[in-house]
């Protein structure tokens, strides 16, 4: 059995764009297949969201952070000043993905490391998505009991926050 290439984790540049992307709508389709439809699912295009990756790097806002192993994307998260209208803390962890292939990896771990550290900050979570919310109990997160639906093309989704 060979070494398996280390994840390393770096700060995201505009060339990063296309992988992001690509890892965004893998990642979906490996995470919520059990809660999204699989045409909904398949009709995601990595080359569409490419531009809308380039403008969220180039946020001085936001933190954003790739996790890679043997030269490619394998991973992404981000942090900014929250997007909702009252924000329970000064930060939220956006999103963090990385490809099935790398859970257990620790690449979750050094991109949530890397986008927030140990900062106080808040995220929403797919109510059933118990793996997730299990990684962020690990790294000081609770429900805090507020619940909202998130709006995924035609289909609903329940988000759960959660604080530290």
């Amino acid at each position: 059995m060979g070494l398996v290439p280390p994840v390393t984790v770096r700060p995201a540049v505009d060339a990063d764009a296309p992988g992001i992307a690509a890892v965004h709508v893998q990642a979906w389709r490996e995470a919520y297949a059990h809660l999204l439809p699989a045409a909904f699912l398949a009709s995601l295009d990595p080359v569409a969201r490419t531009t809308r990756w380039r403008r969220i790097i180039a946020d001085p806002d936001v933190t954003v952070v790739t996790a890679e192993q043997d030269g490619s994307v394998v991973g992404w998260a981000t942090a900014g000043p929250g997007r909702d209208e009252h924000p329970v803390r000064d930060r939220e962890l956006e999103g963090i993905y990385v490809l099935a292939a790398v859970y257990g990896s620790g690449a979750g771990q050094l991109l949530l490391d890397a986008a927030l550290g140990n900062a106080p900050a808040y995220l929403w979570v797919a109510d059933d998505n118990p793996r997730a919310q299990a990684f962020y109990r690990r790294n000081g997160f609770r429900r805090d009991g507020t619940t909202k639906t998130e709006r995924l093309g035609d289909h609903a989704l329940l988000a759960a926050r959660m604080v530290r």
